[in-house]
Order: C-alpha cells, then structure tokens, then sequence
C-alpha cells in the first residue's frame, strides 16, 4: 500500500445513495487521502490503523461499537447535518473521539424549505398543479380557494438557527409571529423579528395559523406533537415539519387529517423515509410531503462539506473545533 501523507477519512461511498457527492471529492483529497468502506473492509488490516477521521453523510457509514474498536487511531467524526439522533454520542465520546455538526450551512436552505412548504400548503400549489395540467380539467373553479398568509399567525416550535430565519421570513410575510423554545431569546432578537415566546406550547398551538416545527429530534421532542397537541390546533391550521419526522405521531396526524381536526399539512420528514408506498398518508390530499429537501442545494451541500472539513482539519490540528457537540 502507499504510503498516506495526508490524514485518511473514511467515507461511506462515493456518490450512489448514501456516498458523499461526487462534486464534492476533488476538495475532499486536497485535505485528506480519502477511502470507503469497501475499501477499508477489503484492507481493513492495513487501513484499521491509518484512518483518523469520519464524514458521516446522510446517516452513512453507521458508527457503532464494532467500527469503533476498528479504529484505533480515529480521532474525529463530522456529520453532514445538524441533527446528531442517529449517533449513539455517549459511546464515541467514551472511544475519546470529538464529534461536530453542520449548523451554519444548513440553516438557511432549511429554513428556505420550510416557508416553501407553508406556502404551498397554504395556496394549495400542488392540488392547483395537478388540477391545472390534468386531461379532465375544462375550466378552473372559482370557489376553489386557498388560505391567506399574509397577516396569517405562524408559531414556530424551535428557534435555533434554523427557526430564527424561517422567522425572518416570515416577518417579510407581516405575519404574527409566536415561538416555543426551551429558552427564551434575547429581547432584542425578538424584537428584530418581531416574534412572541410562548412558554406554554399550548397556548401557541391554540392561536397559529401555521405551526412549524424546527426542533431537534431528542427524548424529549418524540413524537412531540401527538393527539392532544393537534386537538388544541385550529381546524383551520396547517401543520409544517422539517425537522425529524419521529416529531410527530404520525398516526395521530393521519387522523386529525382524515376527520378535519387540522386543515393540512406538509411534511419534508417522516418516518420511515421514504414511508411505504402503501402508507396511508400517501392516499390524503390535505397532505404534501417532500423527500427530505431540507438541505438539498448546491450551494448548501457545498457549504456543509466545506463546514465538515474546517471542523475534521481543526481536530486533527488539536485547535477548537467550530461545530463541536458535546454528548448530554
């Protein structure tokens, strides 16, 4: 084998499902001699010992005990998102190994994605689409109406980065803007906004129009929004979920979607994803549901690559890393 100058990050694959993209691996080796999991599997007794780093990309390659105790040398692992619920963080941080995330790059294209969703729920842009190009339609009826989101009262359930610019956004909109967090924000960044805290996350779900979920997926934000939480929505109100899709009770939702407890929703996330194609929510039309667009740009999945590097060359380097996260 030859001889390794550069640090050796170990990636899942090269394009395909679930491999870093292509476009991406001309900057990946001015930094690191890059190998795969093939690769490593099939030399894994000279490999085991050379790789120091790991960029997981979409949830790829799984990190577990076994891979862990392969890799004696491995000194960092950077996720190309921001949610970390696919990584057991207490077991690599045990191994001493550092972890970072990719908040910065993503939040914008998130964000951009999520008022997407509520504007196309709102307007009913892909009834409107299906309507608008079917071989049956002769005229456009007049009555087939949509709901206003201009004024319209949106609560945002997270107001991490990703929740303050959807925030931003939605100001622009001169909507009535209520959030729930785990800490209030500053009053000046509130006031920027123009945003309300709702220590009570009934009391948001009782008056939003809109409610959009920007939260991590932890033990706490399972299947955050059940039953009861939908019941105290409007019957008019619009659900949007881009953060994990084990945030919501599906079941509960397909319910409240079936019997009018809510009006609609729109979903970039779920679970399992993509769901079955016999899945019952695929059959509703109050529903749309995207396949995780979140972050699905070029330029953002540049920026996040980008952003995992400075974290993985930073902790290879002994200097701070960016986007560290440390386990609870």
């Amino acid at each position: 084998m030859e001889e390794y100058e550069l640090p050796v990050l170990l990636v899942n694959e090269v394009g395909g499902i679930c491999g870093v993209l292509e476009a991406h691996v001309d900057f990946l080796k001015t930094h690191f001699n890059l190998i795969t999991m093939k690769e490593f599997l099939e030399n894994k007794n000279i490999l085991s010992k050379k790789v120091q780093a790991i960029y997981v990309w979409w949830h790829k390659p799984v990190i577990d005990h076994e891979l862990l105790q392969s890799l004696p040398n491995l000194k960092v692992i950077a996720n190309s998102g921001v949610g970390m619920d696919h990584l057991d963080l207490k077991l690599i941080s045990g191994c001493g190994i550092k972890m970072a995330n990719c908040p910065h790059a993503v939040s914008s294209s998130t964000a951009d994605t999520g008022m997407a969703l509520l504007l196309a729920s709102a307007r009913r842009l892909v009834e409107g689409c299906q309507i608008a190009v079917s071989l049956d339609t002769e005229c456009f009826a007049p009555d087939w109406l949509g709901e206003e989101v201009t004024g319209a009262t949106l609560g945002i359930i997270g107001m991490g980065n990703v929740g303050y610019k959807i925030a931003l956004r939605a100001k622009a909109f001169e909507m009535k803007i209520l959030y729930h967090n785990r800490k209030q924000r500053k009053e000046e960044e509130e006031q920027a906004i123009g945003a309300i805290y709702c220590k009570k996350i009934e009391d948001l779900l009782q008056q939003s129009d809109f409610v959009m979920l920007a939260v991590t997926l932890t033990p706490q934000t399972h299947k955050l929004i059940g039953k009861r939480e939908l019941e105290l929505m409007k019957p008019t109100a619009i659900l949007i979920n881009i953060s994990r899709g084990l945030v919501v009770d599906q079941e509960a939702l397909l319910e409240a979607l079936r019997t009018g407890i809510i009006k609609a929703a729109a979903l970039d996330v779920t679970y399992p994803e993509p769901l079955p194609r016999d899945h019952p929510l695929l059959k509703l039309k109050n529903i749309i549901i995207t396949p995780h667009l979140g972050i699905k740009t070029h330029k953002t999945t540049r920026m996040i690559t980008e952003e995992a590097v400075a974290n993985l060359l930073a902790a290879l380097n002994g200097l701070p890393m960016p986007s560290e996260v440390l386990p609870d």
